[in-house]
C-alpha cells in the first residue's frame, strides 16, 4: 500500500469516528490535499462553499493566490501538504468555535504525525492560535516559532496571515508575499543543515 493510499486510509478513518457538529450541515468531508511527503504543510481556518461542494482545500480565490504565491518561490500544489483545523464547512462561513476545532484536533494531529513536515504555515489566526494561542497575527505574521505538540514532537510553525485578509484587504496582498519569501529560504537553509 502506498503512503497515498494510507493517508486517505486514516482521512476515511476520522471522518468516520469524528464528532464534529458541522459535519451535520456539511455536504462533505474536506479531507487535506497533496504531497504525503511534503516537507511543508499549510494549516488554514476552515472549508469554505467552494471546497465543501468539491471535498478539496483551497480551491476558491484564496486557493488561487496561495497558488500564485507558491509559483512565486518555485513550489506547486503537488509539493505541499494542505489543510485545515476544522474539515467541514461552518454554516453561512462562520467562524469554528472551540468545540468544533476541538472535535477536530486529533484529525489535524493524526495527519501531521503522518507527514512529518519540515515546516507548518499557518494561515491565519484560527490555524495560529490553536498551536501558539498567546500571539496575534498582526505580531506574529512572518516570524518562526518552535512548539511542542504532546504526543508528536517538536514542530517548526510559520505564521501567515490568510490568503483571503489579502484579498479582502489589499494594502496585506504585498506583506503575505513578503513574507512568503521566507519559506523558501527556511527550506534552502534547512536542507543544508
Amino acid at each position: 500500500m502506498s503512503k497515498r493510499e494510507r493517508l486517505q486510509d486514516l482521512q476515511q478513518l476520522f471522518e468516520t469516528e469524528n464528532e464534529c457538529l458541522l459535519k451535520e450541515a456539511a455536504i462533505q468531508a474536506v479531507y487535506g490535499d497533496g504531497n504525503p511527503s511534503a516537507k511543508v504543510v499549510f494549516i488554514g481556518e476552515a472549508p469554505g462553499k467552494k471546497e465543501d461542494l468539491t471535498g478539496k482545500p483551497f480551491v476558491g480565490a484564496s486557493g488561487k493566490f496561495l497558488d500564485e504565491m507558491l509559483a512565486s518561490i518555485n513550489m506547486k500544489r503537488q509539493d505541499i501538504y494542505i489543510t485545515n483545523i476544522v474539515k467541514y464547512r461552518p454554516p453561512e462561513n462562520r467562524d469554528p468555535t472551540n468545540k468544533e476545532i476541538a472535535s477536530c484536533e486529533a484529525w489535524l494531529h493524526a495527519e501531521l504525525a503522518f507527514i512529518q513536515p519540515r515546516l507548518i504555515v499557518t494561515l491565519g489566526r484560527y490555524a495560529l492560535n490553536h498551536f501558539i494561542p498567546s500571539v496575534s497575527i498582526g505580531e506574529a505574521h512572518g516570524q518562526f516559532f518552535q512548539k511542542d505538540i504532546p504526543g508528536l514532537g517538536c514542530f517548526t510553525f510559520f505564521a501567515l496571515y490568510h490568503p483571503a485578509a489579502a484579498l479582502y484587504n489589499g494594502s496585506l496582498r504585498e506583506t503575505l508575499k513578503k513574507d512568503f519569501q521566507k519559506i523558501a529560504l527556511f527550506l534552502k537553509e534547512s536542507s543544508s543543515t
